[in-house]
């Protein structure tokens, strides 16, 4: 059903327009400071929290009124639709290929943790839960990073469009990136210069940009999936049933 394309579209077009509307409300308010200030003259230090801006990370960007409103209903929304799509794909190759099966569940539990670690995050607000929010992001980074390998070497192994020639290569170039900038995250937020914590923020949005790149491309394996592919994970098929034989 041509309409299920409507999924990994969304599940982009939530992300990508809620994240830059929550920065966009944050800079015009002040609370952020501009994505091309490497500088950060009045960046707040310490305790100091007025009169000057934030780094412009994510979910900085979401940590005051009014925009931290929009920031969590942003993440609540993307999280429930990311786990849907990480359900209707395994569903996808437990469809059309049961012999990788293990494979697509693996992935599916990355998928669901990463998504369980942004909803963690979007709903711990940064100011006043630091730790919780910040490790329901750090685990959502990491397990996506697992989840894109493994749904790309999916893509590799499982014939789902006839489009794989096309969408593998695009993929791994998009998992690479993934996994190269989310290191690179990791490692630079920590720090106290800042500098280094900007180039943080700079690789935290090309993250989720890169994200949503990489599910924008499902639109093609999501173009052949039906209700019926669903249903079998919820149903034995009819071959899985045992045999009923009657005795005269």
């Amino acid at each position: 059903m041509v309409l299920w394309i409507i999924l990994p579209i969304a599940l982009s077009l939530v992300s990508f327009i809620g994240t830059w509307s929550v920065y966009g409300l944050a800079f015009s308010n002040e609370h952020v400071c501009s994505l091309s200030d490497w500088e950060g003259g009045n960046v707040c230090t310490g305790d100091n929290s007025t009169g000057c801006c934030r780094v412009p990370t994510i979910s900085s960007s979401g940590t005051l009124l009014p925009e931290n409103s929009l920031f969590t209903a942003t993440i609540n929304a993307a999280s429930i639709l990311f786990l849907l799509f990480c359900i209707f794909h395994h569903a996808h190759v437990m469809e059309k290929h049961t012999c990788h099966s293990m494979l697509s569940k693996f992935a599916l539990v990355f998928g669901a943790v990463a998504s369980m670690g942004a909803f963690a995050a979007g709903n711990c607000n940064p100011g006043y839960l630091s730790l919780l929010h910040y490790f329901g992001a750090a685990t959502s980074f990491i397990c996506i990073c697992f989840y894109t390998i493994l749904l790309t070497v999916l893509t590799k192994k499982c014939v789902l469009t006839g489009y794989e020639k096309v969408l593998y290569p695009f993929r791994i170039t998009s998992t690479v990136i993934q996994a190269i900038v989310t290191l690179c995250y990791l490692i630079l937020f920590p720090q106290s210069d800042y500098f280094y914590v900007h180039l943080a923020a700079i690789f935290e949005w090309m993250i989720s940009a890169n994200l949503e790149l990489f599910e924008f491309s499902y639109a093609v394996e999501f173009y052949f999936f039906s209700s019926f592919m669903l249903s079998n994970l919820l149903n034995k098929r009819e071959e899985e049933k045992p045999l009923m034989m009657t005795m005269p």
